[in-house]
């Protein structure tokens, strides 16, 4: 009878578990979980401190006993693992003050991640909180039930930090996120990022970017500028870290950072040890590197190649993340592919990013709301290598139609022929992921050329701007020096425009600028451009007014 210990449960541990009682009947499972919980909803957690889940049971999808029985399964909660001796096949362990050794066929390790706590001082006081687990909420919710604090300060603008903002703004009066970067959940770009950041303001949440809590006080947290906020509770979202301190002293491979090294087989360079979730290096795809994704959708795929691949008649592989993520944010929603411009220019790879605005049904239909779309690809052969979404309705179904094409590195071309379900509720005879791969196409081929809203602003002196929306449009706002010229006069005023110059032409979303273009181009200018993603990309980007796509 085989024997395999698993450490850790939640996403990862759990799920292996299961699988493995699913190929083998006959193997002795052990199931070590640190904390009391082994199967819960850790992505839900903020919504149940925000009251959006009502119920605390909710949250757990299956109990200790529970699991237990329904997969005869060892489950030992409240038990820690504190070393791996690969040598003798066995691990420490400590319960209820006893230490033990339990030997193992088979090992698994899926420890996850823990909060990091800046050196700040005043981190241990006891109104700040990180939230990893079901024992930080339960602290989290009863502070809050007793104190009922009006100030909030979340330190900390990356997924974590920004649901914690929307769901505490539903119970208290003030929530201020202070984020050292110079945007909110960096792993957007700046154009989305901003979008998010604005809906966040708009619904009364505070965003001090580009800056630093020095200290933290019973009442008040101080920042790097010499400026102090009052704060009741403080919430720490600064980040995660592998939770693998157990395993320095065992002969397993770790990065500097921490993570468990493991190959395609998820297996790590010990025989018969193998990982998955958040404490190992995972391979991107796009990246083509290793990396931590801190994610539950790839944990729980590792966990059925893990658990198959046990089975030594089996040699599954793991081919690797692209880092899909997806966020609420009140009643918006973005959502990540692949990798950012950000990732691309660090890299120095050869790319070209679009922006587009589609709508999520058919306009005449009611309901209808803006898509915003970026797309980044290859520009030759059109491969896409991320892409990044914000809008109110179907922002998520179009995300996960792009990610299936990055997996399987498909290309802007593909995009544009993809074969979408139309009907008025649900889309447009032009889908905004359609309207992504033809504007990209369009570019590739050579059929329009395009600047984006910063080369705007850092070149605005040498360029001829030239606003094609109508009157009332133009009066609402406009770029700086712009002229006016409306779609429909363009062809009897074109000679106005200067031929000695580069001409950006833009719109409110950047199809009437196309057509504007496409114009001129036949006429002999050889040095013209679309703005790409329009008035509404420049408006949302430099943070002007309240941006009208939204």
């Amino acid at each position: 009878m085989k024997k395999i210990l698993i450490v850790g449960g939640v996403a990862g541990g759990a799920a292996t578990a299961a699988r493995l009682r699913r190929n083998d009947e006959s193997a002795h499972i052990i199931m070590f979980e640190r904390g009391r919980h082994i199967s819960y909803a850790n992505c839900g957690l903020p919504y149940y401190i925000g009251n959006v889940i009502n119920e605390r049971d909710n949250l757990f999808v299956q109990t200790p006993r529970n699991f237990s029985i329904k997969h005869n399964i060892d489950v030992r909660t409240e038990t820690e693992v504190i070393a791996v001796n690969s040598s003798t096949k066995s691990v420490t362990v400590v319960s209820q003050g006893k230490k033990y050794e339990e030997s193992y066929d088979k090992l698994v390790l899926s420890p996850g991640a823990k909060s990091i706590k800046p050196p700040i001082k005043g981190v241990d006081l006891n109104h700040v909180f990180t939230l990893r687990n079901v024992e930080d909420t339960d602290k989290i919710k009863s502070y809050i039930t007793k104190k009922k604090p009006d100030h909030v300060v979340v330190i900390g603008a990356g997924y974590i930090g920004i649901e914690m903002a929307e769901n505490l703004n539903n119970i208290c009066s003030q929530v201020t996120i202070i984020e050292m970067a110079d945007r909110v959940i960096p792993f957007f770009d700046h154009e989305i990022s901003a979008m998010i950041e604005q809906k966040l303001t708009e619904n009364g949440v505070k965003v001090i970017l580009s800056s630093r809590v020095t200290s933290i006080e019973n009442d008040k947290i101080e920042l790097n500028n010499g400026k102090a906020l009052p704060a009741e509770i403080v919430i720490l979202a600064t980040g995660v870290a592998p939770d693998t301190d157990f395993l320095k002293e065992s002969s397993i491979e770790m990065t500097s950072r921490g993570s468990i090294v493991v190959d395609c087989h998820m297996q790590t360079n010990i025989s018969d040890v193998y990982a998955l979730g958040d404490a190992i290096s995972c391979y991107h795809k796009i990246l083509d590197e290793k990396l931590s994704i801190y994610l539950a959708g790839p944990a729980s795929k590792q966990a059925r190649v893990v658990a198959d691949n046990i089975d030594e008649k089996n040699n599954y592989t793991y081919d690797g993340t692209i880092g899909t993520a997806i966020i609420k944010i009140n009643d918006m929603t973005a959502g990540y592919a692949g990798i950012s411009e950000e990732s691309l220019m660090r890299q120095d790879k050869p790319y070209i990013s679009s922006f587009t605005h589609g709508m999520s049904n058919a306009g005449y239909y009611p309901g209808a709301s803006p898509v915003s779309l970026k797309l980044l690809f290859h520009p030759q052969n059109g491969v896409i290598y991320g892409a990044q979404i914000a809008g109110y309705k179907g922002v998520d179904k179009r995300l996960d139609v792009i990610a299936s094409f990055i997996h399987k590195d498909g290309t802007v071309f593909d995009l544009m022929q993809f074969d979408h379900a139309y009907a008025p509720p649900y889309s447009s005879v032009k889908d905004p992921v359609t309207i992504a791969g033809q504007v990209s196409v369009n570019i590739i081929q050579g059929k329009v050329k395009i600047k984006h809203w910063h080369e705007i602003e850092h070149e605005n002196s040498d360029l001829y701007l030239v606003d094609v929306r109508e009157q009332e449009e133009y009066q609402c706002g406009h770029i700086k020096d712009s002229v006016l010229m409306p779609l429909d006069e363009l062809r009897n005023r074109y000679q106005q425009i200067p031929k000695n110059k580069d001409v950006v032409i833009y719109c409110r979303s950047g199809h009437r600028a196309y057509l504007a273009c496409r114009i001129l181009m036949q006429k002999g200018f050889k040095n013209v451009y679309n703005l790409s993603g329009g008035y509404l990309t420049y408006q949302a980007a430099m943070k002007i007014g309240c941006c009208t796509v939204w």
